[in-house]
């Protein structure tokens, strides 16, 4: 029998805190239609997961891979027009933070194979009426009625009317003429709508620009000096011009589309960056973004003087980069669905096939994108862990003999990581590495080493083997020996081996040409610094735009590092107690846009911003020249994805 397609399924979650430590999730499905419904199973995606320990009343969990639960009814269950079937969890991984840690996309599944569709409500509390999140920013106050975000580092200037428009003084060289025009594109792609700003001849009402070099300028650093006769932009490189005509071209924007705001008639601004790395990471795993949308973050990044895109190409939820040795990593491992065997639905999925992947010539066309706005794109390919795609592309990475489901990361992922005891993991690795940085020239590549299970491997008898003939010990030895393996394969190809923090456990890899992101606590950063460490700061505690931005059940967002609202971003000092003599480790901060929860654009803009242009502000204005409501008066007229 086939279910009429209009069939109305509607479910609800709530979760009361009792019994502790995790409380109980109580899900109802309702039959608002007018045909009886035999035969199903409900499938859902949930952050918050039913452990193997669990206890469950009403339903039977038929199977669970990561965020993916199935369920059947009791026997015989028939869900009659208007009836309900209601059941109970206990034994969760977690108590849920916030309205969104409960099902985001259900199904029922009949007997015949067909998916129904069923609408979802937000996770409510059934024991507590939640409190109205209050607003994320408050009203602000302008210093200098200059829209300009990072802040400069030094400016004295009068206000005054804005010019119909910017125009290039005669004699200004073609190479000046081309950054210019290339930072009215980018105004114009960023904001479709708006006047444009710069153009090349003299109108009634604009006024000219000049170009000047001065060699002991920083490269990144630039002076403007204002007349009303014309603005003067001195720099002694091409970022530092850059740089200078994008601060044109927020305080020209931002006096044509905000009252409070004009433009300086006289005075300078005299500029350079706090931090050499200004990064910024997207999750294109989890939730996968167009290539268009990708270039269009890069826009974003270029917009608030960012200069490093961190782009997250592997993870377990999928495969990204089209490698041409291996197209099962893109044909298998780029797409999940109920009928996709080893990649079934996670957060945000419905049943039927989704995914994607680039192909090298749009890998290209990003890095080419990028670096005409003086941003590096450094790719990662997620090792050991977290290759729960590569795994159902590539099976004869899998050892035969490990015993299945004998370890989980905190994702929950069973048996989720190339393994080191098979000699074909470095022959993929190296066959993939190669191809890619014919691809990205960036110096740096990223290797991940994250969130290995503690009991990864161990019951692997090619890796144990391994572990024998090398005298290790345990999971993270064996890791670090897996690192430095890798390190090897691109010390090669010259390239810095880049990582997060856990790649100093176990021993380590070598930390010449190496860099570490500290991401699990602040303090990471410093301990990876005393041993010899490159550090990038980019602690979840400030850093990353997934958090949820506020206590507030309401809110919306990850919650495993607690609250991170706009202000405490903006506020937080990366460098925190780094020792003066350990400073120079510190190389710079990033955030990360981990898409777990990104479901839309509009969930997209509801958690990047303001927080983005906050750690923007943050990478580029000294301490002392930081002002949280100038910021806020400010930030309102950023764009958005």
């Amino acid at each position: 029998m086939t279910i009429e397609a209009e069939m109305t399924l509607f479910l609800e979650n709530t979760w009361t805190p009792h019994p502790l430590p995790a409380g109980t999730w109580t899900v109802t499905l309702m039959n608002l239609s007018e045909e009886a419904l035999t035969d199903f199973t409900l499938s859902l995606t949930t952050i918050t997961r039913i452990m193997p320990e669990h206890r469950l009343e009403g339903a039977r969990l038929l199977r669970r891979v990561a965020n993916f639960h199935e369920f059947a009814p009791p026997e015989g269950l028939v869900l009659a027009p208007g009836a309900c079937w209601r059941f109970s969890a206990e034994g969760l991984n977690r108590s849920p933070f916030h309205r969104n840690d409960a099902a985001k996309t259900a199904c029922v599944t009949l007997k015949s194979g067909q998916h129904l569709p069923v609408q979802l409500s937000d996770l409510v509390q059934g024991h507590a009426v939640p409190v109205l999140p209050p607003p994320r920013l408050p009203e602000g106050r302008l210093t200098l009625p200059f829209a300009s975000i990072p802040w400069p580092n030094r400016i004295e200037a009068e206000a005054g009317p804005a010019p119909v428009v910017i125009h290039a003084a005669e004699g200004t060289s073609r190479a000046d003429l081309r950054l210019m025009l290339s930072i009215d594109a980018l105004h114009a792609r960023l904001f479709p709508a708006a006047r444009k700003l710069f153009q090349i001849s003299p109108a009634p009402g604009s006024l000219a620009l000049t170009f000047a070099d001065d060699a002991g300028i920083p490269a990144e650093g630039y002076r403007l000096d204002f007349t009303p006769e014309r603005i003067t932009l001195t720099a002694s490189a091409e970022a530092g011009r850059r740089y200078g005509l994008t601060t044109l071209a927020q305080m020209l924007h931002g006096a044509f589309v905000d009252p409070q705001m004009r433009f300086p008639a006289t005075g300078q601004i005299v500029d350079s960056p706090r931090y050499d790395w200004r990064g910024n990471h997207l999750d294109c795993s989890r939730h996968f973004w167009t290539a268009d949308q990708v270039m269009r973050v890069i826009d974003i990044l270029g917009w608030y003087k960012m200069n490093v895109f961190h782009w997250h190409l592997t993870d377990d939820e999928g495969w990204r980069a089209e490698i041409r040795a291996y197209p099962e990593l893109t044909s298998v491992g780029a797409t999940r669905g109920y009928d996709c065997p080893g990649m079934l639905p996670q957060l945000g999925d419905g049943p039927e096939p989704q995914g994607g992947f680039y192909t090298q010539d749009q890998m290209r066309a990003v890095v080419a994108h990028a670096g005409a706005l003086g941003i590096e794109v450094m790719p990662e390919i997620e090792t050991p862990g977290h290759a729960a795609c590569v795994l159902a592309a590539l099976p004869f990475l899998v050892d035969p003999d490990e015993t299945p489901d004998s370890y989980h990361p905190v994702q929950g992922y069973p048996n989720n990581s190339w393994n080191p005891g098979l000699p074909e993991t470095f022959e993929v690795l190296e066959t993939i590495i190669a191809e890619l940085v014919e691809i990205f020239p960036s110096r740096h590549f990223h290797i991940g080493g994250d969130e290995v299970a503690k009991n990864a491997w161990l019951e692997s008898p090619r890796a144990r083997i391994l572990m024998q003939r090398e005298g290790l010990s345990g999971t993270f030895e064996l890791q670090s020996w897996f690192a430095r393996r890798v390190k090897q394969i691109l010390d090669r190809h010259g390239k810095v081996l880049v990582g997060w923090n856990e790649l100093s456990h176990g021993g380590g890899v070598d930390p010449e040409n190496t860099l570490l992101m500290a991401w699990e606590r602040p303090e990471v950063g410093i301990e990876l610094a005393r041993t010899g460490y490159d550090v990038v700061m980019t602690p979840g505690q400030a850093y990353y735009m997934d958090m949820v931005q506020g206590p507030d059940w309401l809110e919306n967002g990850a919650g495993w590092a607690g609250p991170v609202p706009p202000a405490q971003t903006y506020g937080y000092e990366a460098e925190g107690e780094f020792p003066e003599e350990l400073q120079h480790r510190m190389r710079g901060i990033q955030s990360c846009i981990w898409c777990e929860h990104f479901t839309t654009v509009d969930w997209f803009n509801d958690l990047v911003f303001p927080r983005l242009p906050a750690v923007a502000e943050a990478a580029w204005t000294l301490k002392a020249n930081k002002d949280w409501l100038r910021f806020a008066a400010q930030v309102r007229l950023h764009p958005k994805l």
